[in-house]
C-alpha cells in the first residue's frame, strides 16, 4: 500500500495543493487544524483515489506513520508541535509553492517584499499577457501557485507574489526571475525575529543561477546590500538615483537602462496610480517585463491603463469636494507611512487601528504629527495607538477613539472639510472585527457610498 500526502492546512493553498496532487493519482489527507468547510467535489477526488478530509491533532498524529511527504499552507507556522513531531520523522515537509515550482513547466516571475507586492504582480501578469505564450497569476494572490502552473507550457510565464510564510520552507525554488521590493518590520510573531524574517524573504533568490535575474531596491539599504548574496545578475530599480545600469527614473520619466540598451518606458505623468511606493512598483514590474521579454510600447501601453488595485490607496467617492480612499492593504505601519507619503499635502483624516502586530509606532506617528489633521482610531489597538500619538506630541484634540469600525468612518465624515481627504490606512491586521483585510476595505467603501448618497438626498 501506497504512502500518503498530507496536505496541512485546508485554505486556498492546501485546498489547491489537494486538488493538484490528487488529480494526479496521489493519496492525499488534507488536514486542518480545525474543521472547516470543504468542498464536496474536493472531497470526492480525494476519497476516489484514497485520500480523506482530516481534523484535529490525534488524527495527524495518526497520519503521520503512513506519510511520504507534508506540503505546508503558508498560514502554517514551521515551529508549531504537529510539524515538529513530522521533522523528527525524518518526513520532508514543504511550502506549497516548493511544490508548485516541482511541477512548473514554464518561467517565474516572483516578487516578494514587505509591501508593494500585489500591486507589482498584478502589474506583471497584465504585461506577461502581451507576450504571445500562456502566462499566470498565482501565489499570494488569486489561486494556489501549484494550481495557477498546472498547464503552463516550456514557453509560459507566471507572476508569483510570494510572502514570508510561503518562502520559509523552498527547497529547489529558483525562479528565472526574483524581485524583492523593500524589507521593513512586520509578521514578527511568526518569524520571532527580524533576521528570521529576512531569511524567509531571501529564499527567493538563494537557489538561483548566474543565467536568472535578481531585482533589487536600490533605496531600501538592507535589500541593495543582499546583492553579495545572490548569483543572480542583479538588477536594482531606483527612484532616487540615477543608475549607471538598471531602472529608474529621470527627467520624470521611467528608464530602463541594460547592457547596451537604454528604453524610455513612459513618463510619471502617464500613470494612474499615485505615491513614492507606486514608482517603485511600476520600477520593478518594468524589470519583470524587460527580462520577460514584453515589448517596451506594451509595457508603457499597460502602465497608462493600470488603475490600481482594490484596497490599495482605492479612490471610492468625493463627499462635499472631500476625496475618500480605501488602503485597507495597510497591515503594517510601514505600508501606512507610505500611504501618508503619497499625499505631499497633507490634510489627511486617517482611520487607523484594528489587530495589532506590536511594531514600532514612532516613526508612523511621527509623520501622522506632520500630515493628519484628524486621527480616527479603532480597533484592539486603539489604546496604544493613542498612547503613542501623544508620545509623538500628536495633539490630543486631534485623536478620536471609535466605537466601532462605523463610527470610525461617521467622525471622519463629520471632522473633514475640503480639500482634506479621508484615509483609510490601518497599520494593523483586520482580524479583531473582520475576516481578512478586502472584507474590511468593503465595508469602508459601502459605509462612505452611504453617507455620499445620504448628503445628495
Amino acid at each position: 500500500m501506497g504512502k500518503n500526502i498530507l496536505v496541512y492546512g485546508a485554505g486556498i493553498s492546501g485546498c489547491g495543493a489537494a486538488q493538484v496532487l490528487a488529480a494526479r493519482g496521489e493519496k492525499v489527507l488534507l488536514y486542518n487544524d480545525n474543521p472547516c468547510l470543504i468542498d464536496e467535489e474536493l472531497k470526492i477526488l480525494l476519497e476516489a483515489h484514497g485520500g480523506a478530509v482530516l481534523f484535529g491533532a490525534e488524527n495527524f498524529l495518526a497520519a503521520l506513520k503512513n506519510v511520504k511527504q507534508i506540503i505546508l499552507s503558508p498560514g502554517v507556522p514551521c515551529d508549531c508541535d504537529n510539524v515538529v513531531k513530522a521533522e523528527r520523522k525524518n518526513i520532508e515537509i514543504i511550502s506549497e509553492v516548493e511544490l508548485g515550482y516541482r511541477f512548473c513547466q514554464g518561467h517565474i516571475a516572483a516578487i516578494t517584499g514587505t509591501n508593494g507586492k500585489t500591486t507589482t504582480t498584478t502589474l506583471v501578469g497584465e504585461m506577461f499577457k502581451c507576450l504571445p505564450v500562456p502566462s499566470a497569476v498565482g501565489g499570494n494572490i488569486g489561486a494556489a501557485f501549484s494550481k495557477e502552473v498546472e498547464g503552463l507550457s516550456a514557453s509560459s510565464w507566471i507572476a508569483a507574489e510570494l510572502s514570508s510564510f510561503q518562502l520559509e520552507r523552498v527547497i529547489t525554488f529558483a525562479p528565472d526571475i526574483a524581485v524583492i521590493m523593500n524589507l521593513t518590520p512586520d509578521h514578527i510573531e511568526r518569524h520571532h525575529t527580524m533576521e528570521a524574517y529576512a531569511a524567509a524573504k531571501k529564499n527567493i533568490f538563494a537557489r538561483q543561477s548566474s543565467e536568472q535575474i535578481t531585482v533589487l531596491n536600490y533605496d531600501d539599504p538592507q535589500v541593495r546590500y543582499w546583492s553579495t548574496e545572490t548569483r543572480g545578475q542583479v538588477c536594482y530599480f531606483s527612484r532616487k538615483t540615477v543608475l549607471p545600469e538598471g531602472i529608474f527614473v529621470q527627467n520624470d520619466n521611467f528608464v530602463v537602462k541594460w547592457k547596451d540598451e537604454e528604453h524610455i518606458i513612459c513618463s510619471k505623468a502617464d500613470v494612474n496610480i499615485f505615491g513614492g511606493h507606486n514608482e517603485e512598483n511600476i520600477m520593478a514590474a518594468i524589470a519583470c517585463g524587460y527580462f520577460a521579454g514584453v515589448s517596451v510600447a506594451d509595457m508603457g501601453k499597460v502602465l497608462r491603463d493600470f488603475q490600481g488595485v482594490e484596497h490599495r490607496l482605492e479612490y471610492v467617492a468625493e463627499i462635499n469636494g472631500v476625496k475618500y480612499y480605501n488602503d485597507s492593504k495597510a497591515t503594517n505601519t510601514d505600508s501606512t507611512i507610505k500611504a501618508l507619503e503619497a499625499f505631499p499635502q497633507g490634510g489627511i483624516i486617517l482611520l487607523a487601528g484594528g489587530h495589532d502586530k506590536m511594531t514600532d509606532l514612532r516613526p508612523m506617528m511621527e509623520l501622522v504629527r506632520e500630515k493628519v489633521d484628524a486621527l480616527v482610531l479603532l480597533g484592539e489597538a486603539k489604546e496604544r495607538f493613542y498612547e503613542n500619538a501623544l508620545l509623538c506630541d500628536v495633539p490630543k484634540e486631534k485623536i478620536f477613539l471609535a466605537a466601532d469600525f462605523a463610527d470610525a468612518v461617521k467622525i471622519a465624515h463629520a471632522e473633514a472639510k475640503a480639500p482634506q481627504v479621508v484615509l483609510l490606512s490601518p497599520a494593523c491586521s483586520s482580524y479583531d472585527m473582520f475576516k481578512n483585510y478586502p472584507e474590511r476595505g468593503r465595508t469602508f467603501k459601502n459605509l462612505v457610498r452611504a453617507l455620499k448618497q445620504e448628503e445628495e438626498k
